[in-house]
């Protein structure tokens, strides 16, 4: 047996047993419009929130903001990209994509966040490498808060999921606040019905 297989026998055989996981406990809800508090949460983290008439809108949004020359990774045929997208793209080939456009499976009222597993993603690097990220999101699939996440069926079975609010940002430099500076420096989430 090799040296990396014995280690990782080491590994799995160290492994403690499986427990069950802790119950999540439901909070009072705030209430209110939950798109409003969405839309105010996000753009609190440097977010914005826009709404469209249909995916070939979406399209006109990316050429409006970024320009007619910009390379687009989309995830979701609802907007077609100039850079193709499947499962066995490699990720570092998304590193000069402009924008990724993806869409969310739902979205968290409470904090402006947007949820996507390896299903939305197709290549997890998209949400991450691309210089500006573009999330489709069907207001009806709002939720209250991050309590509600946890009982979700698609939050169980997800390999991979990702709760995002806004683009990068940092302020570990002198307190200065600079956005994008280790991921996405722009997250515009478009409420738009699939």
């Amino acid at each position: 047996m090799a040296t990396r297989e014995a280690f990782l026998a080491k590994v799995r055989q160290a492994q403690p047993a499986a427990r069950p996981r802790p119950d999540v406990p439901l909070f009072s809800a705030v209430g209110g419009d939950l798109r409003a508090r969405f839309a105010a949460a996000l753009q609190m983290m440097g977010g914005a929130c826009v709404e469209v008439a249909a995916g070939s809108d979406v399209a006109g949004l990316i050429r409006e903001r970024f320009g007619a020359a910009v390379s687009v990774a989309s995830a979701t045929a609802e907007v077609p990209g100039t850079r193709a997208l499947r499962a066995d793209t490699e990720p570092a080939s998304l590193q000069d994509v402009d924008v990724g456009v993806v869409r969310a499976r739902f979205g968290v009222a409470e904090t402006g966040s947007v949820w996507f597993s390896e299903r939305e993603y197709v290549v997890n690097a998209l949400g991450y490498i691309v210089q500006h990220l573009i999330v489709l999101l069907d207001p009806a699939q709002l939720i209250e808060g991050l309590q509600d996440v946890y009982r979700r069926d698609d939050f169980r079975d997800a390999r991979y999921a990702a709760l995002v609010t806004g683009p990068s940002a940092t302020a570990d430099i002198e307190g200065v606040l600079i956005r994008g500076a280790q991921g996405v420096r722009s997250l515009t989430v478009v409420w738009i019905a699939p």
